[in-house]
């Protein structure tokens, strides 16, 4: 039995009907999804094209950066500034937040570019001119900042007063910036950041006992403004040393994170404190805020250099671009890397341009020489040294430099006196560079420089002197020390005169005055050599020691305190201190090499140092240092022999040398030579700065 095929043909119609509804179904639903797709991409397009500006969040964001600019968080502040913008790109007053912060930032570009757009805005242009001020000094016009400072409102008055002295002292009127700057503080007494602004002149016109005072005045009032807590670690660090200074920038940096400024000061003091890792850091931090931030390329070069990776160091300095390169330290690395390079003429250039401006800049003066020698200029490098080697402490390098020039021009019996000084191992009293004009002229310009130049005040002051006038030179230096009593170099220069006239005990109390306000490298070594020579050993090695503790990696003060270790016995920590240096500069200095071997030969260790004093020969055979090294290495080793014939060449070559001579003669005493030995020994006890006298008695009564 079969169907009847008209139900068959209604179920089709019938299924083909709900196949239709469905696809019809599916459509709609498509066609829904994308009209509400398009109407989004619309809104969207909408809100794009139209940048429908949000009060409510320009007003929040603003709220924050006020809060954050006040608590001197200025990277903070400019972040919630810009979030005002985008939010009401057509509001005036979050472009005024927006420069405000980028002024803080030392940003004067985009300063004055948020300024322009506030103005646009609808901004009254009463309320910019102090901003706008700000804006152009840091552009580097001052003279156009101080007109526009003095169209400020009396509301902006303390504003302008901080930009007049910054452009005054950019101008050179330091008169005018000292008076803005007081006038500040009269203003506003309680103000941290007119206090600040005093305390930046009085460092930048020298008078850093006044710095320190408004600094900390500063940081009293505000315990947490980023400008003052900067300020009092660069003044710490000026004052005490490095170690003293970090935490001050460290507090600094907590409260700016990332303050450009902040960094690049944190990460230099760190360098210089042998934290090359965390100085790394730090600039990188920098350049993530700046990423082209001259200031931290220089510093990695600087680190480059150290690590004797001379082609990188190159190019970091050449990407720091040419306002670094023209700067003291900028010249000094740049001419270092040209010689090392053998640019000779460029090096020359840079260094000259440096002893230009800083002409009592010995490192550069060496550095200029040995590029004038190898580039067959031997008279212009003597020329160049000339000032330092007439200085009594003139060390083996320079020297050796100035012999090799007059070598080199055929005046072969100053070259040999030269050689004859290089080759000494005592060193005289530290002078100050003379001059070869008469008294009349030295006196006439120091007349016209206004008579605290240094340029011409010391020659002059040396001029007296020497003419038999101490009393005059004197009286001179006090004067200058009275005018200027903030300043460390004019208690310098009366202490300076004091040593000259043989009076090292009353030449501490300056130098101690000295120090107390800027406890650098050379203010420690003259308080050091003077507490020394007035026989104070004591309190000497105490100040010597503070100073390390402050400054851990001082190539000056580790060979000195590595020497008064070995004297005293005390071998380990010599070698210690030795190690250090040579690390730092290298296995070429004789000098260094020799000292290692008679702390190694003290300590018990006569292989390793016989090493060190054969290597210190092969350097320098003619040197009596190094060959009484090489002696006593070989004697100690039981080379008896062998260490008497070196330590007689060594006496034979400066026999003025006491510690020479008590070597020599516990030789003879070691090897059963009485005579010689007793000879030798009365000869170190008639020595002028023998200090082992008991030692030395004991010896004779054990031989007589």
């Amino acid at each position: 039995m079969t169907s009847s095929p008209e139900p068959r043909r209604r179920r089709r119609r019938s299924g083909e009907a709900r196949a239709r509804r469905g696809v019809t179904l599916r459509r709609l639903i498509v066609f829904g999804l994308c009209l509400g797709a398009f109407a989004v991409a619309l809104f969207a397009f909408k809100s794009v094209i139209t940048d429908r500006p949000d009060p409510a969040a320009a007003r929040a964001a603003l709220a924050r950066s006020e809060a954050y600019l006040k608590a001197s968080n200025a990277s903070a502040a400019r972040s919630q500034a810009f979030s005002a913008v985008r939010a009401d790109p057509a509001w005036g007053e979050a472009h005024l937040a927006l420069a405000r912060a980028n002024l803080a930032l030392d940003e004067g570009v985009a300063a004055e570019a948020a300024l322009r757009r506030a103005l646009d805005s609808g901004i009254a242009p009463a309320r910019t001119h102090a901003l706008m001020a700000h804006a152009i000094l840091l552009q580097g016009d001052p003279r156009r900042a101080l007109v526009e400072s003095r169209k400020a409102p009396q509301a902006d008055r303390l504003y302008a007063l901080r930009v007049q002295t910054r452009a005054y002292v950019a101008g050179g009127n330091l008169a005018a910036a000292q008076e803005a700057a007081t006038a500040a503080v009269t203003l506003a007494p309680q103000s941290a950041d007119a206090w600040t602004e005093l305390g930046r002149f009085r460092f930048n016109a020298g008078d850093v006992v006044g710095a320190i005072e408004a600094s900390s005045k500063a940081v009293d009032l505000d315990k947490g403004n980023t400008d003052a807590l900067l300020l009092r670690g660069e003044l710490v660090r000026t004052q005490y040393g490095l170690v003293a200074a970090l935490p001050w920038f460290d507090r600094a940096l907590q409260r700016d994170p990332y303050r450009h400024a902040t960094l690049i000061q944190y990460a230099a003091t760190l360098g210089d404190a042998g934290q090359t890792r965390a100085m790394l850091d730090l600039t990188r931090r920098a350049m993530e805020v700046r990423p082209r931030s001259p200031q931290a390329l220089y510093l990695q070069a600087v680190l480059a250099a150290r690590a004797q990776r001379f082609d990188l160091a190159r190019q970091l300095l050449t990407r720091a671009g040419g306002g670094v390169g023209q700067l003291p330290g900028g010249l000094l690395l740049g001419g270092a890397l040209d010689l090392e390079e053998g640019a000779y003429a460029r090096a020359i250039e840079k260094l000259r341009t440096l002893i230009t401006l800083q002409p009592m800049n010995i490192n550069a003066r060496k550095l200029l020489a040995t590029a004038l020698l190898r580039s067959d200029a031997s008279k212009n490098g003597i020329d160049v040294l000339r000032p330092v080697v007439a200085r009594g402490d003139a060390d083996t390098y320079a020297l050796t430099l100035v012999a090799r020039g007059y070598e080199r021009i055929g005046e072969r019996a100053e070259a040999a006196r030269y050689f004859d000084r290089a080759a000494l191992p005592v060193r005289d009293n530290p002078d100050w560079f003379s001059s070869d004009d008469s008294l009349p002229i030295l006196a006439a310009a120091a007349g016209k420089a206004g008579g605290d130049d240094p340029k011409t005040l010391i020659p002059l002051l040396r001029g007296l002197i020497e003419n038999g006038r101490g009393g005059e030179a004197l009286a001179r230096a006090q004067a200058v020390a009275q005018r200027n009593p903030g300043a460390p170099a004019s208690a310098s220069l009366v202490g300076d005169v004091l040593m000259l006239l043989k009076r090292p005990g009353d030449a501490v109390a300056w130098y101690k005055t000295a120090a107390g306000i800027r406890f650098d490298e050379p203010a420690m070594l003259r308080l050091v050599e003077a507490l020394d020579r007035s026989g104070q050993r004591q309190t000497a090695s105490t100040t010597l020691a503070l100073f390390l503790s402050q400054n851990p990696f001082n190539l000056s003060a580790l060979r000195l305190s590595a020497h008064w270790q070995a004297a005293a016995g005390d071998f380990d920590a010599a070698i210690d201190s030795l190690e250090a240096i040579r690390l730092r500069i290298g296995n070429r200095d004789a000098a260094l090499l020799a000292e290692l071997a008679f702390a190694y030969a003290g300590a018990g260790e006569p292989d390793r140092a016989a090493r060190y004093a054969e290597a210190a020969y092969l350097i320098a055979p003619s040197n009596p240092a190094v060959a009484g090294a090489m002696g006593w290495a070989l004697a100690q080793g039981g080379d008896q022999a062998g260490g008497i014939e070196l330590l007689r060449k060594a006496v034979t070559l400066a026999p003025r040398h006491p510690m020479l001579r008590w070597q020599l003669a516990q030789a003879y005493a070691d090897a059963g030579r009485k005579d010689e030995a007793v000879t030798e020994t009365r000869a170190a006890l008639a020595t002028p700065g023998f200090t082992d006298k008991g030692a030395a008695e004991a010896l004779l009564a054990k031989l007589a």
